[in-house]
């Protein structure tokens, strides 16, 4: 029997896993870019951000889903974009008022949360079609997913770019820093090594179980 789309999907690990590896926003759905490559510049910068992108998230996607049956189909994507702009809101007076150097560093980035296509996209792909538990449970795998790809642009443009992580000083005084890894190209460089990196291993799993299911065919 094929399953129905429209239906709820069972939770599973594979709910939460997607975002993390299957379905990672930045390395293989390559959506969100901007403030990937605008504020990975340190570590605490790219925390911050998949922090509050997860927040806004798990928020959003609980109350679309809380809500699928409610909101008129004419006007979900309108509605989607004030449910997020709302919870946007609250994590942009959240960061002014725990750290003001925070919130100048990250800029109108947090404000264009809102049109971030990873959230509006599990809101509309995901949330309006499945229970509260399953978009959450989905909503913080994808957040985790999107804090890890920036915590791997943000620590090593940290690292080779200042020489510190998260503003601990990691070498001797004597070190050089690379300073064009703090600037806007340093942030095109690191993430098409780490696209590269995904690639390869992604391909490598592939043949893996490739070869694995040609012994299981010939056993």
């Amino acid at each position: 029997m094929v399953n129905d789309p429209r239906l709820p999907e069972p939770l599973s690990w594979d709910t939460f896993q997607q975002g993390l590896w299957k379905e990672n926003p930045v390395f293989v759905m390559l959506l969100g870019l901007c403030p990937v490559l605008a504020v990975t510049n340190n570590a605490m910068n790219a925390l911050a951000m998949g922090l509050a992108t997860t927040f806004v998230l798990i928020c959003s996607g609980v109350l679309v889903s809380l809500l699928r049956k409610v909101i008129p189909k004419q006007v979900r994507i309108a509605s989607y974009i004030i449910i997020i702009a709302t919870f946007v809101t609250i994590v942009d007076y959240a960061i002014q008022a725990i750290s003001l150097d925070l919130y100048k560093a990250l800029g109108a980035f947090i404000q264009l949360i809102v049109v971030n296509c990873i959230i509006l996209g599990r809101a509309e792909a995901y949330a309006s079609k499945n229970t509260i538990v399953n978009a959450s449970v989905n909503a913080l795998g994808m957040g985790v997913g999107f804090t890890f790809a920036l915590l791997c642009l943000g620590g090593v443009r940290e690292v080779f770019g200042s020489g510190s992580l998260f503003g601990f000083s990691l070498f001797a005084p004597s070190f050089q820093p690379w300073s064009i890894f703090v600037l806007p190209p340093g942030g095109f460089f690191v993430l098409a090594f780490w696209l590269f990196l995904f690639s390869v291993i992604k391909e490598r799993r592939k043949a893996a179980a490739q070869l694995k299911q040609e012994a299981g065919n010939a056993s």
